[in-house]
C-alpha cells in the first residue's frame, strides 16, 4: 500500500506539523502488510491531534461507479458515477442546515455537519467507515476495521486521483500509545470483498431468520392507543399466515425519557397487559424507545440535569428538533447508566417485551466528551445497549452503522419512509424520504446478514392516510422484499382488498432472493438482477417516480 501521511497536532497551544514518522514530541508507529495498515501514536507529551490522514493514489476510470456510505442509518447512501455530484450537497443547503435558526432547534445534529465539511464539487465523494470504487462486478473497498479509535471519513476524489482517509479525533488528548487507524484496501468481486471485510473485523454474521411484522408508527404516529393496538392485532392474528412481531412505536409514554411512565389515557391497562395481549395472539412483542434521549418535559430532565451531555459552556446540548428538541443522557454517568439498565430490565423482564426498537442512538456521541472521540463513545454505547438487553432482539435505528455491526439483530439502513413518494422540502440527508429509503435498501444490501439483518423500513399497502399510488406502493413492497430481511407494515390489514392482501402475502412471506446485481443504468433508473427459486429475473424501475419500467 503506497500512501503519504498528513499529521498536525497541538502541544501547549502551539500547532506542529510532523512527518510520517513523527518528530521530537511524538512518533507514529506503522504496520503495513497484506493491504492492511495500522498506525499507532506514541506521544512523549500530551498532545491533541488536529488532523491525521493518509492519502492513497488511485486511478479512477470513466466507467467507475463509487459508493459513499453515509454517517448513520438515515443518511442517504448510494452509488454515483464519477462525473456526478452527491445529492443535495450545495452551499445553499449547507447554509440553511447550519444557520443560527436551524442550529437553535438542532436540525443540523442528526448528520455529520459538525464533523465534516463537503466541498460541493462534481467527482468528489465522501463517506464514513467504508466506501468503494466499482468496475463492473469488481470493487476496491476502502474500509476502516476499527471505529473505536475515532470515526473514519473517506474521500474519493476522482478529479485528482486520490483516496483520502481522515480520522475524526476531536476532543481527545493523547498521553499514551494509542491506535489511530486500522484500515484495509480489499479488492475483489463485490460479495467476496465484503465477506473479507467482515472477516477482518471478526464480526460474526447474525443467525436470526427473516421476520415479518407490524409497527404502529406509519399510520398513527404518536396518536397510537390501546384500542388501536388491539384492533390491528386482532386483524393480523386472523390472517392465514402468521406474522412474527407486533411493535408499538412512539406515543405510549408520558414523555421522551420517561420510558416506564405510561400515558394512562392512551394505554389504561399498561404496557405489560399489551405485551401479554400480543403474546396471546402468537406474536413477539416489540416496543420502541430512544434510550439516550430526554425532553425538557420529562422527569429525568427536570430531576437529573447532571445526567445530560453538555456543551463547552456547560449547557445541555440539543440533539435534534424532534418532540420540540431533545437532549442526550451521558452514558458515562454512573447514575444515568443505572437508570437506563433499570428501564430495560422492567421492559424486557417484567413487561416481557421480546424486541426493542432503539432509536435516535446517534445522540450518545453527539459531542466528544470525557477525552473520548465520537467513534469511541458510539462503540461504548452499543456495547452498553447489548449488555442491557442480553439475548433479547434489538432493532437499531438512527445509529452510526459501523459501531452497530454485530451488536444489533436488525438495523434500519435508510431514511424513514414517507406517506408520499416525493421528498419533503426540508433539505437534509437524514430527512424522511421514500426515495432515500429505496436507494439505501439497494445500495446497503452488502450489510445484510453480515453486520445484522437489514431493515428497509415499512411497506404500505392501505388506501387511506397515504399519498402514494398503488403502483408506487407495489414498487416499495417489491424493493423491501428483495433487499430487506425485516418486513414490516403499518396497516390495518382488515381493510385490505383481495389484491392488497395478495400483495401483502407475496411480499411478507416470500423467500429472500439472491441479488446478482443492482445499479443505476440511466438517470433515476435502477436495474436489478436477482435469482429466486433457481430462476434469474431482471427489472428496471424509476426510483424518482416509484414506478416499474420493465
Amino acid at each position: 500500500m503506497k500512501y503519504k501521511t498528513e499529521f498536525i497536532y497541538e502541544l501547549n497551544g502551539k500547532i506542529y506539523t510532523a512527518n510520517s514518522s513523527g518528530d521530537e514530541n511524538c512518533s507514529l508507529e506503522t504496520i503495513c502488510e497484506n493491504g492492511r495498515l495500522k498506525v499507532y501514536l506514541c506521544p512523549n507529551k500530551s498532545i491533541k491531534v488536529k488532523r491525521f490522514a493518509i492519502i492513497l493514489k488511485y486511478d479512477f476510470s470513466d466507467a467507475d461507479a463509487v459508493y459513499a456510505n453515509g454517517y448513520q442509518s438515515w443518511t442517504d447512501s448510494r452509488e454515483y458515477k464519477i462525473y456526478e455530484k452527491m445529492d443535495g450537497m450545495t452551499k445553499l443547503v449547507d447554509e440553511f442546515i447550519n444557520s443560527p435558526l436551524t442550529a437553535k432547534v438542532g436540525l443540523n445534529r442528526a448528520g455529520d455537519e459538525a464533523i465534516y465539511k463537503y466541498n460541493y464539487k462534481k467527482g468528489f465523494f465522501y463517506g464514513f467507515s467504508y466506501c468503494y470504487a466499482r468496475k463492473d462486478t469488481q470493487i476496491d473497498l476502502f474500509a476502516s476495521l476499527n471505529e473505536r479509535c475515532g470515526y473514519t471519513i473517506i474521500e474519493l476524489d476522482a478529479n485528482n486521483s486520490w483516496v483520502n482517509v481522515i480520522k475524526d479525533l476531536e476532543g481527545v488528548v493523547y498521553s499514551d500509545k494509542s491506535l489511530l487507524l486500522d484500515f484495509a484496501v480489499i479488492s475483489g468481486e463485490y460479495e467476496c470483498a465484503f465477506d473479507k471485510y467482515f472477516e477482518l473485523m471478526n464480526i460474526n454474521p447474525p443467525v436470526k431468520r427473516r421476520m415479518t411484522g407490524y409497527t404502529t408508527w406509519y399510520n398513527y404516529y404518536d396518536k397510537v392507543t390501546q384500542n388501536i393496538v388491539e384492533r390491528d392485532l386482532d386483524a393480523l392474528s386472523a390472517l392465514e399466515k402468521k406474522v412474527d412481531i407486533f411493535q408499538i412505536d412512539d406515543g405510549y409514554q408520558s414523555a421522551i425519557g420517561d420510558w416506564l411512565s405510561v400515558d394512562k389515557t392512551k394505554f389504561p391497562d399498561g404496557m405489560k397487559y399489551t405485551a401479554d395481549k400480543i403474546h396471546s395472539k402468537g406474536m413477539l412483542a416489540g416496543l420502541w424507545l430512544a434510550p439516550f434521549a430526554a425532553t425538557k418535559s420529562s422527569r429525568v430532565y427536570k430531576e437529573h440535569p447532571d445526567w445530560l451531555v453538555r456543551d463547552e459552556k456547560g449547557k445541555p446540548y440539543i440533539c435534534g428538533p424532534n418532540w420540540g428538541t431533545f437532549y442526550a443522557l451521558d452514558i458515562y454517568n454512573e447514575e444515568a447508566r443505572e437508570y437506563i439498565r433499570n428501564f430495560f430490565s422492567v421492559i424486557l423482564n417484567e413487561w416481557n417485551y421480546d424486541m426493542v426498537k432503539l432509536d435516535f442512538l446517534y445522540a450518545a456521541c453527539i459531542l466528544p466528551i470525557h477525552n473520548k472521540s465520537r467513534g469511541e463513545i458510539m462503540c461504548d454505547a452499543m456495547d452498553f445497549l447489548r449488555e442491557c438487553c442480553g439475548d433479547k432482539l434489538i432493532l437499531g435505528c438512527g445509529v452510526p452503522l459501523a459501531p452497530a455491526f454485530g451488536k444489533v439483530d436488525f438495523c434500519r439502513i435508510g431514511a424513514d419512509v414517507g406517506l408520499a413518494w416525493k421528498k419533503t422540502l426540508i433539505p437534509h440527508r437524514e430527512d424522511v424520504s421514500t426515495l432515500h429509503a429505496v436507494n439505501n435498501s439497494v445500495f446497503r444490501r452488502h450489510l445484510d446478514s453480515r453486520a445484522f439483518m437489514n431493515d428497509p423500513d415499512v411497506f404500505l399497502l392501505r388506501d387511506n392516510n397515504i399519498s402514494m399510488t398503488f403502483a408506487q406502493r407495489e414498487t416499495l413492497a417489491k424493493i423491501n422484499c428483495l433487499f430487506g430481511n425485516l418486513l414490516f407494515v403499518s396497516d390495518n390489514v382488515s381493510d385490505y382488498s383481495a389484491l392488497q392482501l395478495k400483495t401483502f402475502y407475496d411480499t411478507a412471506f416470500s423467500k429472500k432472493a439472491e441479488i446478482i446485481s443492482a445499479e443505476y443504468t440511466a438517470k433515476n433508473e435502477i436495474t436489478v438482477e436477482y435469482k429466486l427459486d433457481g430462476k434469474e429475473n431482471k427489472f428496471t424501475f424509476n426510483c424518482k417516480k416509484g414506478t416499474f419500467i420493465s
